[in-house]
C-alpha cells in the first residue's frame, strides 16, 4: 500500500501539473500543497530517520527562499 501511494500520487501530481500548466500556464497551488503533505505523511512510514527528514524540508525551503530570490531580482518570472 505504501508502495503504491508513492508511486502513484508523485506521478499523478507531476502529470496533472504538466498539462494544466501546457493549457493555462498555470499550476493549482494543490499540486504542490499536496506533494508536501503526502511527503510528510508517507516518508517517516518509509524508515526514513528525522535526520533525513529534517534536511529533506530544509532543501524545500532553500530552494523555496532562492526562486523566489530570483524572481523579485526579475532573473526568472513566475505564474
Amino acid at each position: 500500500m505504501l508502495e503504491a501511494l508513492i508511486f502513484v500520487v508523485f506521478p499523478f501530481c507531476m502529470l496533472f501539473a504538466a498539462i494544466s500548466d501546457m493549457l493555462s500556464m498555470t499550476i493549482a497551488n494543490r499540486v504542490p500543497v499536496l506533494l508536501v503533505v503526502v511527503f510528510a505523511l508517507v516518508a517517516p512510514l518509509t524508515g526514513m530517520d528525522w535526520a533525513a527528514y529534517g534536511w529533506h524540508f530544509a532543501a524545500g525551503a532553500i530552494v523555496l527562499a532562492v526562486t523566489f530570490g530570483l524572481f523579485a531580482l526579475g532573473g526568472m518570472g513566475g505564474g
